[in-house]
């Protein structure tokens, strides 16, 4: 049963649109409005405050109370889950609630779990796990990072070694993206280390290398997924004994923060089985 002095509070707070004004016409203090709006939202099961600043979205609210999932659905992530990912999940989700309005915010893997941490967004598509109390970490899929070359290169249709990477002309993304983090670890698995691999060019965007490849600048780890994404005889995939860099694919969420019913609808969709095929393509998709 409803608490009608929380239902008061909501209805002033969504009046306002400011907890400390409706703290003072309520004549209580603004920890209590909180309180109080926080134990109506759990009652519900359904987010009635916008992390984003405190904005009350009554509206949204009874919409979603009569059944339909309403709302905006902010997403932080890198630019390969953003382009080859998020659209896959997302086409279905707005078909199924096509009240639901999508912002999807492409930055670094790091920013994306900041974007989360402030409020920013409500979910986070990322490759690095950082410890935080409150994050939830799930993983999505394996991503697979693979070496390409123009096709006319020399290392194009044989195998190489480890080794033979020092003599390559890569092209690089930034110190800090996962493609760089998965090529580092794998690299120290052979005694190499990044700053053995002669770095000729360094571009923030996978599509932006993919192109540089095929125009015969140099060669570059990149997703597979963006690999495969190439024509036919855009690119060649290099053939590397032994070395199988990889890394793992995370949706994030901040338990701290009650979910808006558009957030835990996505949630429970990226992982249902209608995406199981998605997630099992990506994760084996290991191209030779």
């Amino acid at each position: 049963m409803l608490n009608p002095v929380e239902l008061n509070v909501f209805v002033m707070a969504a009046e306002t649109e400011n907890f400390s004004e409706a703290a003072r016409r309520l004549g209580v203090t603004q920890p209590t409005v909180s309180v109080q709006i926080r134990s109506l939202e759990d009652r519900l099961g359904i987010a009635l405050v916008d992390g984003t600043g405190g904005h009350v979205g009554i509206e949204d609210t009874m919409v979603s109370l009569q059944g339909e999932i309403v709302g905006l659905l902010q997403i932080g992530c890198t630019t390969a889950s953003g382009k080859y990912v998020l659209p896959r999940i997302l086409g279905e989700l707005r078909k199924a609630h096509p009240r639901v309005e999508v912002q999807v915010r492409i930055t670094t893997r790091h920013d994306a779990l900041e974007l989360l941490r402030s409020g920013d967004v409500q979910v986070a598509v990322t490759s690095l796990q950082e410890p935080a109390k409150d994050l939830d970490y799930r993983r999505f899929a394996t991503d697979h990072i693979v070496l390409i070359a123009p096709p006319d290169h020399r290392w194009a249709h044989v195998r190489i070694r480890p080794a033979d990477l020092v003599e390559g002309e890569f092209i690089s993304r930034e110190p800090g993206s996962g493609t760089v983090a998965a090529v580092r670890e794998a690299l120290a698995g052979h005694d190499l280390g990044v700053d053995d691999l002669p770095q000729i060019m360094e571009l923030g965007n996978s599509e932006a290398i993919r192109i540089a490849v095929a125009e015969g600048i140099g060669v570059a780890f990149v997703s597979a997924m963006v690999a495969t994404e190439a024509g036919r005889n855009e690119v060649a995939i290099v053939d590397i004994e032994g070395f199988h860099p990889e890394r793992t694919l995370y949706m994030v969420r901040d338990s701290s923060r009650s979910a808006t019913r558009a957030q835990a609808a996505f949630w429970d969709y990226a992982f249902s089985d209608e995406t199981a095929a998605l997630r099992d393509r990506i994760t084996n998709l290991v191209v030779s």
